[in-house]
């Protein structure tokens, strides 16, 4: 890292703790939310700060480096999703270790990029929690902005959700349900169709 982007990495620091907010921190702690460094920044204030760098591919890299939450969520912010390969994603949710951060990169980040589809329903269909989590909220974010999936698309969703729901973790069983939600606001077939495929459950 040269020396400029290495200063503006420390003015970022610095930043921090003027919107640092103990109270939210020891908040998130009790939730499980254990990031190594939390400030406790709320997000409308990170998305603040992180306007003023616009996006830049070498500060979002150095960003997620660094083991505290307000770092990595910012590097969601401000990561040119053209720049974010397929391997880069593979290293950069390695390090996603809890239900914040992997909502907010697949909202802020995941969604925008050319595979965001194929990228959502191998994580749903993950073993391991975190994918799952952002796999469902990235589908989420997909429905919600109007991309309606193919008939083999509805299936596997469907199917996963299943699975989901009859599983023992909260935060997954939240996720799927959500996502859900956002499906069947795509129209009243979908909806329908949703009724119909998870109506064991009562959901809707």
């Amino acid at each position: 890292m040269n020396e400029e982007k290495s200063e503006t990495l420390k003015e970022i620091k610095r930043s921090f703790r003027l919107f640092m907010d103990g109270a939210t921190s020891s908040s998130m702690r009790k939730k499980g939310l254990n990031y190594k460094i939390n400030w406790g920044i709320p997000l409308p204030s990170l998305r603040k700060i992180s306007k003023g760098y616009g996006k830049n591919f070498d500060l979002a890299i150095e960003l997620w480096k660094e083991p505290i939450r307000e770092c990595k969520i910012m590097a969601t912010y401000i990561m040119p999703a053209e720049r974010m390969s397929r391997e880069l994603v593979d290293v950069w949710m390695e390090a996603v270790d809890n239900q914040e951060l992997a909502e907010l990169i697949a909202f802020n980040l995941l969604k925008n990029l050319s595979f965001a589809p194929s990228l959502a329903y191998e994580y749903i269909a993950s073993e391991k929690k975190m994918l799952q989590i952002c796999g469902y909220q990235l589908l989420a974010a997909l429905f919600a902005d109007g991309k309606e999936p193919n008939e083999r698309g509805i299936n596997e969703f469907l199917d996963q959700v299943q699975t989901a729901l009859k599983s023992g973790e909260m935060g997954i069983k939240h996720s799927a349900y959500n996502c859900v939600c956002r499906f069947c606001e795509l129209g009243d077939i979908y909806e329908q169709v949703a009724i119909k495929a998870l109506s064991e459950f009562d959901l809707l």
